[in-house]
């Protein structure tokens, strides 16, 4: 076990903790606010912590004035973070408050709570002593074997996916025998819960858990031996938690659990910084805490210590569009602090504009003293990195992706070269080995050997070595159809542009249509990726020239020392502050992002808000917005509208820094967007008419009963038709609304 749980609360006496006569001295330093959220010790406690408050010095006193005034012994207070840094964090600054006794709270992680209580009573529920963990690969690896040993196509329902249905049955605290079959999911024909069922099993016969067992087990244990569970409940006499916002409905039922004997339960967090639902997290946790709890006293802390008052201006009014929040205004800690810069918002006749103008303000804010390291750029999705990472790279500018890979060091992208590369030079072993079984082929470590032998036989490479190479029919006719793939690709880059050879080699391949029926979290940004490197390519006469110029872009120095700009996506900065953030690409179907409008409706909305909302206060002094009049995407150029996010932004916090002669969008643009919207919800125009009377809706067309393909969905045939949004039945997760826009005919 970690440091953090190195004491045995069974080794000390049982007398009460003895109460202390005077208030510690560590609390002149809190404002009224963070006062009364640590020391109200009684009862559950909903602590809404707005951007910059202070939260993580609300919790650590809290947790210091319960031991110092004699309410608890340290053994009997648990704190629960979300990562392992917030715990280490928590507890180096407790150690300092509270001396020794820090290291006998309960402190850490879900996971490390979990692993704790499992480790002291594994028989319980199917374990043995010294149990493992498995990583996400070996869990992967083992639903893979589950799969092929049911005779499923792994190339069509992918391990990755499977294991992402189990995890969310778990998220939502789910054993096999607790989905009923309308929770069943449609994946791989409905077999999904069966697979979950033999995953367990196998678990249990391996010793081992997942991460989502280090809850879901604890759970069935309380269940299962409710005196076990009530010796926790009267053991914990306070419980803290950390970012509530971002709970699921499997942590929420164990925080529930273990406060009913004290009811003592105190959660600190944002209702306007959830922004995890693809993850699994419950925003109703934390807007339904008073409902759970109806004797719960809900403190908000408003007073921000972080950001401008222009910046804080901006965010307040953006946010305050959302009908699904508890409601909170932020303003500067310091009253006499002036009110900072206006955020500056800009519209930019393109994307490369847009990244160009951004590079040349951060080279101007540098030169006036600000470290590269105290700047963002904090983009919606990742495919937006490509820009601003190849005008970097040209002002020599370091920088480093935080929460994710460089451009053209994402899996998708090195794929994606690798076939490229072996279209124009066979002998590319390296490029061979990469995609010869990618997607899966069943060209395995055998078959490889064997291409080895023979090539090293013949001098020849890998690829050559194929004709020469003794192997068996089923893997001969899977190897020439490669060899006839790749001589395509080459025969087609002698006369069609590098984009469309890429597109064609990448769909003739199976590539594509392996992330398509991906249907993990992260599959929808390789696609995009993907999309994006189109778009790079289209700039270029040849493959040839691509390949030079991306062999120059990934030959940079990775140990980079000293200052380096940051760029990362809006997800990865929650709890992250700059001097100066950038905040790109805020514009209609990238920011609010269309899948999350047409997947999600309103609530998809908000939380696009929410998101737009926790980029903003990652600002401590300066604040850049800006949206581009026409953007590559997906490789077609697209005139965007502005983010209605834009619109909502206070006259009196901003500056509007377009340039004269482009222009603002006019007001028939946001009556155009507001006549979509009410399309999205089922809505006719009619009443609309007298607002917008040269306004002609798109015509209908007969498209029922046709067949369908969604570069996430996949195939499907169109069940029903409103306007331009249709309901689709698709063949693997069964029916769902979408814009015509994002369907192609098959």
């Amino acid at each position: 076990m970690s440091d953090i749980f190195d004491f045995d609360e069974a080794d000390v006496a049982s007398a009460e903790p003895v109460k202390a006569k005077h208030e510690p001295e560590f609390l002149k330093a809190l404002n009224p606010e963070q006062y009364q959220a640590v020391t109200t010790t009684e009862g559950p406690v909903l602590v809404l912590s707005g951007a910059g408050t202070g939260k993580t010095r609300v919790l650590t006193t809290r947790i210091a004035y319960i031991l110092a005034m004699g309410l608890a012994r340290p053994w009997e207070v648990l704190a629960v973070t979300f990562t392992n840094k917030a715990a280490k964090e928590m507890k180096e600054r407790l150690e300092k408050m509270v001396g020794p006794d820090a290291r006998s709270v309960w402190l850490g992680t879900f996971h490390r709570i979990g692993v704790r209580i499992l480790s002291k009573y594994p028989e319980c529920v199917g374990l043995k002593p010294n149990f493992v963990v498995l990583g996400t690969d070996d869990q992967e690896r083992l639903v893979k074997q589950i799969m092929q040993g049911a005779g499923v196509d792994i190339k069509r329902y992918t391990p990755a996916t499977m294991l992402d249905i189990i995890q969310r049955w778990k998220d939502r605290g789910l054993a096999p025998s607790a989905v009923t079959g309308a929770q069943n999911s449609g994946f791989c024909e409905g077999r999904a819960l069966g697979f979950y069922h033999v995953y367990q099993q196998r678990l249990r016969e391996l010793n081992a858990v997942d991460f989502g067992d280090l809850l879901l087990l604890p759970l069935e244990l309380f269940k299962i031996r409710p005196d076990i569970l009530a010796g926790y409940q009267n053991q914990f006499r306070y419980i803290l938690v950390d970012e509530y916002q971002d709970t699921n409905i499997a942590q929420y039922m164990f925080l529930r659990l273990l406060s009913k004997a004290y009811g003592n339960l105190c959660c600190v967090g944002d209702d306007d910084q959830s922004i995890y639902s693809w993850r699994g997290a419950e925003v109703e946790n934390i807007l339904g805490f008073d409902k759970t709890f109806t004797d719960a006293l809900t403190i908000r802390l408003e007073r921000n210590y972080r950001s401008t008052e222009h910046i804080l201006g901006a965010a307040s009014a953006l946010i305050s569009n959302n009908s699904g929040r508890l409601g909170k205004t932020l303003k500067v800690a310091n009253e006499t602090a002036g009110g900072g810069e206006l955020v500056k918002v800009s519209g930019y006749w393109n994307g490369s504009d847009e990244a160009e103008k951004i590079i040349q303000e951060i080279e101007v804010q540098q030169a006036r003293g600000t470290p590269l390291s105290d700047m963002a750029i904090l983009v919606r999705a990742s495919f937006q990195t490509r820009e601003f990472e190849e005008v970097l790279l040209r002002y020599g500018i370091p920088y480093k992706v935080i929460g994710g890979f460089k451009f053209y060091e994402r899996e998708e992208i090195r794929d994606a070269v690798a076939y490229l590369r072996l279209i124009l030079n066979q002998t590319d072993d390296l490029a061979f080995l990469r995609v010869v079984n990618k997607p899966r082929r069943g060209i395995g470590d055998k078959v490889i050997e064997v291409l080895t032998t023979a090539a090293k036989t013949h001098s020849v490479s890998l690829f050559e070595a194929i004709a020469w190479a003794e192997l068996k029919p089923a893997v001969r006719k899977t190897l020439d159809w490669f060899v006839n793939l790749i001589k395509e690709g080459k025969e087609l880059s002698k006369s069609m542009n590098p984009a469309q050879v890429a597109n064609k080699i990448l769909e003739d391949s199976g590539y594509m249509t392996m992330w398509r029926m991906d249907k993990s979290i992260e599959s929808d940004g390789r696609i995009e990726n993907i999309k994006e490197l189109y778009n790079v390519l289209g700039d270029f006469a040849s493959l040839n020239e691509f390949l030079d110029y991306a062999a120059l872009v990934t030959d940079t120095d990775d140990k980079t020392e000293g200052e380096q700009l940051v760029v990362m996506t809006l997800h990865a900065s929650e709890g992250l502050e700059f001097d100066n953030v950038f905040l790109p690409g805020w514009e209609e179907g990238l920011f609010p992002h269309q899948k999350a409008l047409d997947e999600a409706g309103d609530e998809g909305l908000e939380e696009e808000r929410r998101l737009a909302y926790v980029g903003l206060t990652r600002a401590k002094k300066r604040a850049y917005i800006s949206y581009a009049s026409s953007r590559k995407m997906y490789g077609q150029w697209q005139n965007p509208m502005p983010s209605r996010f834009v619109d909502e932004l206070p006259a009196d916090h901003i500056m509007d820094c377009t340039e004269n002669a482009m222009g603002r969008r006019g007001a028939y643009d946001r009556i155009d967007r507001y006549v979509a919207d009410l399309e999205r919800k089922g809505k006719t125009f009619a009443s609309f008419d007298n607002w917008t009377p040269n306004y002609t809706p798109p015509k209908k067309t007969k498209r029922l009963g046709k067949r369908v393909f969604h570069d996430s969905f996949g195939y499907g045939t169109v069940i029903r038709e409103e306007g331009d949004r249709l309901e689709v039945h698709f063949d693997d997760v069964g029916p769902k609304k979408v814009l015509a826009r994002f369907l192609e005919a098959v």
